[in-house]
């Protein structure tokens, strides 16, 4: 190509009209796609025909609905109630009561109400109703990242230096057929001890090097206000503890669990930051949309720790819809997690080439914003390793090779002033 100085006004438009082609041909495949992936956004009124049904079924009203209290109560847990609700067929119903003896469910009214009745591949529904392949893996390990080693005191994990994570509970809004905790979840639903609590925050005063600490479980949402101010208090008074996180799933499953109460004890211990956990645009609805604008109004930054699920979301032009729809409430994309082999969830995992297809899709296709960070967890707790596509090539004395978003390869200066 002639250098851009001798062209014309004319040559380099026609050139920007030639690139701005080329650039619009790369997202047509995408935008075809998008048409045909369900959200939560564009399925309102099939969802409420669904609500309706279940808030029949319970005799319940609007109010109950909105409480999540009574979500939690009226949690979906046997085959009969389930099939009121969705179109089991006698297989599915003896599949599930089949699993259910081993590994037990829940699911929120919420959560049954955006499944669609007819599709057993629904994406909602597979994350949260049994399958009998939960009962066939050969290959799942309890505790896959050696928690349970990595435990210095009860309700602790900690595997990096400056870091470490807070069990405070074993209940979630529902149980999610991919947990990788599922070892956790027991018949009853209990808060973590209070001594065991302050043993937690006894470990992390005695070690100054501990500046961000995560409180997950469970979920941590499933705590009181009352429990939750306590923790977070206790956490602001240690001096070297920097900032406070949260994982909680319930604006996906239960976003009537945040409350203007709940968001009223997070503002008061900034600062404080919530992952969250979409895996499907479908999960993406006006009630989600408003759990989130809550926390965010109460000055909570929000990401997303999606988990690359096979016939969930295991497709480039699925996941960059999520993301994009996850920007629209305010929610940032941080990571894709990589499906842990756990005990009777490997049905769900996906070769890591498909998630590396996945992040290609996405760097440069879109804005920075809706790309995470594609995550593997490498065995027995030793942390989160990033896999990438390879986009240095080589690296000399004078310059380095790299491939572009694009595929085109080419060299890059690989000096600093000092060496002209």
């Amino acid at each position: 190509m002639e250098k851009q100085e001798s062209l014309t006004v004319e040559d380099k438009r026609k050139l920007a009209e030639k690139r701005a082609a080329e650039l619009k041909q790369r997202i047509e495949p995408y935008l075809k796609a998008r048409e045909n992936i369900p959200t939560g956004m564009k399925l309102i009124e099939k969802q409420q025909k669904q609500k309706q049904k279940i808030l029949d079924l319970l005799g319940a009203t609007e109010d109950d609905w909105k409480d999540w209290r009574w979500q939690l109560k009226n949690r979906f847990t046997t085959v009969e109630q389930l099939g009121k609700i969705l179109n089991l067929t006698d297989r599915e119903k003896q599949e599930i009561e089949e699993v259910g003896r081993k590994y037990r469910w829940a699911i929120s009214p919420y959560y049954v109400s955006l499944m669609d009745p007819d599709d057993p591949n629904c994406p909602v529904r597979r994350q949260a109703v049994p399958a009998i392949q939960e009962l066939q893996d050969v290959m799942g390990e309890d505790d896959p990242m050696g928690e349970e080693f990595t435990s210095p005191v009860p309700s602790i994990t900690r595997r990096y230096p400056d870091r470490l994570i807070i069990k405070v509970t074993n209940q979630c809004a529902m149980y999610c057929r991919h947990c990788q905790r599922r070892r956790n979840i027991g018949e009853v639903d209990k808060a973590t001890p209070k001594e065991q609590l302050e043993q937690a925050l006894d470990y992390v005063r005695k070690h100054p090097e501990i500046r961000d600490v995560l409180l997950t479980g469970g979920d941590a949402f499933m705590l009181s206000e009352e429990r939750l101010d306590w923790l977070l208090g206790e956490l602001d008074k240690i001096e070297h503890v920097e900032i406070k996180r949260l994982g909680s799933r319930t604006p996906v499953t239960m976003p009537q669990r945040i409350t203007p109460e709940l968001c009223e004890v997070l503002a008061k211990h900034h600062p404080v930051y919530v992952n969250t956990h979409f895996n499907t645009p479908k999960e993406v609805t006006p009630e989600a949309a408003e759990a989130c604008d809550r926390l965010t109004r109460a000055g909570v930054p929000l990401g997303n720790q999606a988990v690359l699920l096979k016939g969930i979301n295991n497709d480039p032009h699925v996941m960059k819809k999520l993301n994009h729809e996850l920007l629209k409430i305010r929610v940032r994309p941080y990571y894709i997690f990589h499906a842990k082999p756990v005990s009777g969830t490997t049905h769900f995992i996906t070769r890591v080439e498909e998630g590396i297809d996945i992040m290609e899709q996405l760097r440069g296709q879109t804005s920075g914003l809706a790309i995470p960070t594609y995550i593997i967890n490498a065995p027995h707790g030793y942390g989160k390793t990033p896999m990438l596509p390879e986009y240095l090539i080589s690296s000399g004395k004078d310059f380095i090779t790299i491939r572009t978003w694009e595929g085109r390869v080419m060299k890059y200066p690989n000096k600093d002033e000092m060496e002209q």
